[in-house]
């Protein structure tokens, strides 16, 4: 019960040492983090062979690990194009985008539940609708003004005409 308390609290203060980012679900390193610091503090809670203090150091390792992707990150388009994936238009201007709903490996049935989701009734409503880079999906409304808005930085914008299949 000791260790427990003990390791609990070592991951409380490394990821408020450690800041926001530490967790976010920004990419599929973030992810990993996660998943690898809860697999990690599981092993020290449930296993009698994994001292407290290997534990506290596996979790500084992921932090520290974490930190320094996202500074890189931050400071090298090289390395943020390496570690983190770029937002994808799958449907534009009431046309789905096959070849770009292929390459994510999305069918038009999530697109559509997105769109419910925001209360959206019919596809022509919509400017856009993206995936982001995690994982969620985006449901952008008409633009009356027009203009890329914040599509400009989408893998896909503006969509190629003969990719489209009208819906």
């Amino acid at each position: 019960m000791v260790v427990g308390v003990l390791a609990y609290a070592a991951v409380v203060v490394l990821l408020r040492v450690s800041g926001k980012r530490t967790l976010s679900k920004m990419n599929a390193f973030d992810f990993v983090v996660t998943i690898a610091l809860g697999s990690t503090l599981a092993s020290v809670l449930l296993s009698k062979d994994v001292p407290l203090a290997e534990g506290v150091l596996a979790f500084v390792v992921l932090v520290v690990l974490q930190y320094l992707l996202a500074w890189l990150g931050s400071r090298s388009d090289r390395v943020q194009r390496l570690i983190k994936s770029e937002p994808a238009l799958l449907l534009y201007q009431g046309r789905f985008l096959e070849k770009a709903l292929r390459r994510e490996r999305v069918s038009k049935e999530e697109v559509h539940a997105a769109v419910r989701s925001q209360g959206i009734a019919k596809l022509e409503d919509l400017e856009a609708v993206v995936l982001e880079t995690d994982g969620s999906f985006s449901v952008i409304r008409t633009n009356p003004e027009g203009g890329p808005g914040s599509l400009g930085h989408v893998s896909g914008y503006p969509p190629e005409k003969p990719g489209a299949a009208r819906i």
